[in-house]
C-alpha cells in the first residue's frame, strides 16, 4: 500500500516527504524529482517567491545505487526563503484562506501558525511524491499530462480528444501551458490587467492519463472507488474548488441514450468504445479508456488591494494583510494535480499487482494484461 506523509511549513527550514510502499528496483534520482519541481514553479502570473526558491530535492533514504530498496523514501527540499522564526505575528484574517477557521479550530492568536501550513508552498511535497509515482507509472507505460483550459473568462479553443491524440505535448514550455496560442495571449493580457488592479485570477485545467489498464480501483467498498479517491485527492490541493471526470456536469444535460459509452468487441481489438463520456472510469474502476479530468481553481485570495476583514484579537474592522503571492497560478496547479493523480493511480496499481520488487510487480501486471487483452471473459 502506498502511504505518503508530508511535513514542513511555508517559511520553515524545509519541506519533507516520506513515501512508503514503492517496490524495490525502481530507478530513481534527485534529478527525476527536480524536473517536476521546476515545472511547478513555472507559469505566467507566478509571484516573486519563484525567483527565490530554486527547489532542489535531496533523497535522504530508500534509494541505493540509484534504485529504490523497498524501504520508505525520504525527500527533503530546503526553503531558501526560511524566515518563520523572524516574522511579526499576524492577527487579521485574510478572506478565502484558512486563517480564521484555522485560528478558531487550533486556538491560535497568531495566524502565522495557520497560514504557514495551509500555504500552497507545502504542495512541494505533493510534487516530490508525485515525481516518484510518475517514475513508477512509466514502467507500465502510463503517461500523465495536463494543460490549462481557461483563465478567467478566456477559454482555449481545443478539445481533449485532439490533445489525447497529440504525439507530443507541444504546449509544455509555453507561458501558460495552454495549447491555444491565441487564447494564451488573451489570458496573459487578462493576468496583466488583474495585476495592475491588485487582483487575482483562477481558471480551469485538464488532466489526462493514457495507458491505464482496465481494473484499477473497485466498487466493493466506497473508499476503493478510484473516481472518489482521485476527486478527493484533487480537491485537497489548495484553491481547487471543483473536479469533474469525463463529461462531468454536462452529463446532467444528456439523455442516457446519448451519454453512455456503447461497448463493442472484435477478436483483434478486444473490447472498445467509440466515445468516452465516462472519462475512463465506470463503477469506480478504470475501463481502459483515457482518463480525462477537469478541475477548477479559484482566484488566489491574497490580494495586493486587500479585502475587508477583522482583527481576531481585538474584533475591530481591518484590511487583510498584504503578503507575497501569485496573481495567477493555474498552470502550476495543473502540474501539482498531475502529481496528485499519479499518486492515486500508482497506489491503485500497487494494490492490484503488489510485489515487494518491481520485477515481481511487472510479472503480475504482464500476466493480467495477457489474460484480458483481445479476449472475451472465460
Amino acid at each position: 500500500m502506498l502511504k505518503i506523509t508530508y511535513a514542513g511549513e511555508s517559511h520553515g527550514r524545509a519541506i519533507v516527504t516520506i513515501i512508503s510502499g514503492i517496490p524495490a528496483g525502481l530507478e530513481l534520482t534527485a534529478g527525476d524529482i527536480d524536473k517536476e519541481l521546476w515545472r511547478r514553479q513555472q507559469g505566467y502570473g507566478r509571484g516573486k517567491r519563484m525567483n527565490i526558491e530554486q527547489d532542489r530535492a535531496e533523497i535522504l533514504s530508500g534509494v541505493l545505487d540509484k534504485k529504490t530498496i523497498g524501504s520508505p523514501i525520504a525527500v527533503e527540499v530546503k526553503n531558501r526563503d526560511f524566515s518563520i522564526d523572524n516574522q511579526p505575528p499576524i492577527t487579521v484574517a485574510r478572506p478565502g484562506h484558512a486563517d480564521l477557521s484555522g485560528a478558531l479550530k487550533y486556538n491560535q492568536k497568531n495566524i502565522r501558525s495557520i497560514l504557514e501550513r495551509a500555504s500552497a508552498r507545502t504542495t512541494v511535497g505533493y510534487v516530490c511524491a508525485g515525481a516518484v509515482a510518475k517514475k513508477l507509472l512509466t514502467e507500465f507505460a502510463i503517461e500523465i499530462f495536463s494543460y490549462v483550459e481557461q483563465i478567467g473568462k478566456v477559454k482555449a479553443r481545443v478539445s481533449p480528444d485532439k490533445i489525447i491524440s497529440a504525439k507530443k505535448n507541444f504546449w509544455e514550455n509555453t507561458e501558460l501551458r495552454c495549447p491555444d496560442k491565441i487564447a494564451t495571449a488573451e489570458m496573459m493580457k487578462l493576468i496583466d490587467r488583474a495585476k495592475d488592479n491588485g487582483d487575482t485570477l483562477g481558471g480551469t485545467f485538464r488532466l489526462i492519463a493514457r495507458g491505464l489498464c482496465p481494473g484499477l480501483g473497485s466498487y466493493v467498498r466506497p473508499n476503493e472507488r478510484l473516481d472518489g479517491r482521485i476527486a478527493g485527492a484533487l480537491m485537497a490541493i489548495p484553491a481547487i474548488k471543483g473536479v469533474e471526470i469525463g463529461a462531468g456536469f454536462k452529463s446532467a444535460e444528456i439523455s442516457g441514450k446519448n451519454f453512455h459509452d456503447e461497448i463493442f468487441y472484435s477478436p483483434g481489438k478486444g473490447f472498445y468504445r467509440l466515445q468516452n463520456n465516462a472519462g475512463g472510469l465506470e463503477g469506480g474502476i478504470s475501463n481502459g479508456e483515457p482518463l480525462i479530468i477537469r478541475a477548477a481553481m479559484k482566484p488566489i485570495p491574497t490580494l495586493a488591494k486587500p479585502l475587508h476583514s477583522v482583527d481576531i484579537v481585538t474584533g475591530k474592522a481591518a484590511r487583510a494583510p498584504v503578503l507575497r503571492a501569485d496573481v495567477c497560478a493555474v498552470s502550476a496547479a495543473a502540474v501539482i494535480a498531475e502529481s496528485v493523480l499519479a499518486i492515486e493511480i500508482a497506489g491503485a496499481l500497487i494494490e492490484k499487482f503488489g510485489g515487494d520488487n518491481l520485477s515481481d510487480m511487472k510479472k503480475n501486471y504482464d500476466y493480467y494484461r495477457k489474460r484480458i487483452n483481445n479476449k472475451k471473459v472465460r
